[in-house]
């Protein structure tokens, strides 16, 4: 703790070099979640789990972050995003270590959930510490930041697969990686900006759940989880037994929607710049709609791929602009705003798979994923209240 608490009482760092230290983090944190997505195959078969046995550690999993993520936000209205950064960013690098060396399923539970909880409080802090950076720069720069965790992502989920090629045990691999994200980490922290307890009021609830101005941005932000989520779980299944194409033609699908939405979120900030926050969002709404509709129309699996990228495109940027948008709402604490808005996106993501694979057994997987233009429709509909004024 010693070494945190010289940390977070360094004077204030130059914009450039904060925008560095929030990026670095964003990355180092994509790269140690994506490196545990590499490895939950290895986990199951190590612990000889069955599919509704290894649920019951991503639930919980699940369940860590959706109760840190509020808690989180309440915590930087009162010390401030820096020390919550500086504290979760060192904790999801641990956390990453246990799943590797639990020996049973009550102790790999406990381990997802103290993994989903820093990972999900981590969340919140850096998107705050994102928000002051951008504040600074007195124009849309959020986007950028989720580039780069896609990024982190990317690289995170090849050093994971390099794992498994070359046998590596789960155990050292995630403490090899945690140790890696830690001393990414400890140098990025250093370059973080200072603040203090939020001013928008005195009395932030404990919970942060979306207020009456955030619920517009609450709804898009669901939408837009949930459509990234249900692509990410059942857009491979689709091609594979829907259109009967190749596994590698399958696989193919998910890395052009990834690479899609990496692309559309280094744009985004320019976009946002020239366009308008809400305009943006509109606009990733109507390519949500697009590209499903081209997924579903035919049965060629190139086209339906192209259908991802569009996807991929249009949700891309909808969560970064929110949480920016959220973080400057008159009356409410940035850090509340950004815990509410994580919050109703996570649920998003997590409502996805269950819902399309619920709707798929009653009207067909094509029938279920039709159901994601609504939720683009809803997102082209409501993104005008994603704000992106007043910066300065």
């Amino acid at each position: 703790m010693a070494g945190v608490e010289q940390v977070v009482t360094r004077t204030v760092a130059p914009p450039k070099m904060a925008r560095l230290a929030v990026t670095a983090i964003f990355f180092a944190n994509g790269a140690l979640v994506a490196n545990w997505f590499a490895r939950v195959p290895d986990v199951k078969q190590g612990l000889g789990l069955s599919e509704g046995a290894l649920s019951l550690g991503l639930f919980a999993m699940a369940v860590g972050a959706l109760l840190s993520q509020p808690t989180a936000g309440w915590v930087i209205g009162k010390v401030g995003s820096l020390k919550v950064t500086a504290v979760m960013a060192i904790a999801n690098c641990a956390a990453l270590i246990l799943p590797g060396f639990a020996p049973s399923l009550p102790l790999l539970m406990a381990a997802l959930f103290l993994f989903g909880a820093s990972n999900g409080a981590l969340d919140v802090a850096m998107n705050a510490q994102a928000a002051l950076v951008e504040r600074r720069y007195a124009r849309p720069i959020m986007s950028s930041f989720h580039a780069m965790w896609s990024v982190g992502g990317l690289i995170g989920a090849a050093i994971g697969a390099l794992a498994v090629a070359r046998g590596a045990g789960t155990g050292a691999h995630f403490l090899i990686a945690a140790v890696a994200g830690v001393a990414v980490m400890l140098v990025a922290l250093r370059g973080l900006i200072p603040d203090g307890p939020a001013t928008a009021s005195g009395h932030e609830p404990a919970f942060a759940l979306p207020t009456r101005a955030l619920v517009p941005m609450g709804i898009v932000a669901l939408c837009a989880l949930i459509c990234e989520g249900a692509i990410g779980d059942w857009g491979a299944i689709y091609l594979r037994e829907g259109l009967g194409s190749a596994a590698g033609m399958a696989a193919a699908g998910y890395a052009v929607f990834a690479l899609m939405m990496a692309g559309g979120r280094f744009a985004g900030d320019w976009l946002a710049t020239r366009f308008g926050s809400g305009n943006v969002v509109r606009t990733g709404g109507g390519l949500v709609m697009a590209g499903i509709g081209l997924a579903l129309v035919g049965s060629v699996p190139a086209v339906a791929i192209a259908g991802y990228g569009l996807v991929g495109a249009g949700v891309s940027c909808v969560f970064p602009l929110i949480m920016s948008a959220a973080a400057r709402t008159p009356g409410v604490a940035p850090g509340v705003g950004i815990a509410a808005m994580a919050t109703a996106g996570y649920t998003g993501f997590l409502l996805g798979a269950p819902l399309i694979g619920g709707m798929a057994e009653v009207i067909t997987l094509r029938g279920a994923l039709s159901v994601l233009m609504l939720f683009g429709l809803v997102i082209l509909l409501l993104g005008t209240h994603v704000k992106g004024e007043a910066l300065a």
